[in-house]
């Protein structure tokens, strides 16, 4: 498998609540709610760095769409890091994020190998670490 990841999607239980957290609240851009036309079909889509994509889709599209059984979603199964390029802008995008309505779930801080980080949580749970790694800054 060639390693080409495109598209991250996260489920969601309100479409209309989560498109305003990452669109108005983080300000991600998007081109806002496609698909509603067909049944289990209604998506967002963010444009993140390197061409990669963030779909937000609602829980119970996700279950149709995949067969799975629903179940209750775990907010340590996986999380989503978002680098930056300095401490102070942790601590800036933390302070959006919990101005957007995400729940700070831990401070930023300096971390054992030797960067600085936070963890806050989305309106569905969903963990994001801000970061700067010294070793790993992001390219722009």
């Amino acid at each position: 498998m060639k390693p080409r990841i495109s598209v991250l999607t996260i489920a969601v239980t309100d479409l209309e609540r989560s498109l305003h957290f990452y669109r108005d609240g983080l300000g991600l851009p998007t081109q806002g709610i496609i698909g509603t036309e067909f049944e289990h079909g209604a998506v967002a889509f963010f444009d993140l760095s390197g061409g990669l994509k963030l779909a937000i889709w609602e829980h119970a599209s996700l279950v149709h769409d995949t067969g799975l059984a629903a179940t209750p979603p775990s907010p340590t199964t996986l999380t989503i890091g978002h680098n930056v390029a300095s401490r102070t802008e942790v601590a800036a995008v933390m302070d959006e994020a919990a101005r957007a309505g995400a729940t700070i779930i831990k401070a930023a801080k300096d971390t054992f190998w030797g960067g600085y980080a936070g963890y806050f949580q989305d309106p569905d749970g969903h963990v994001w670490e801000v970061v700067w790694n010294p070793a790993n800054l992001p390219a722009d």
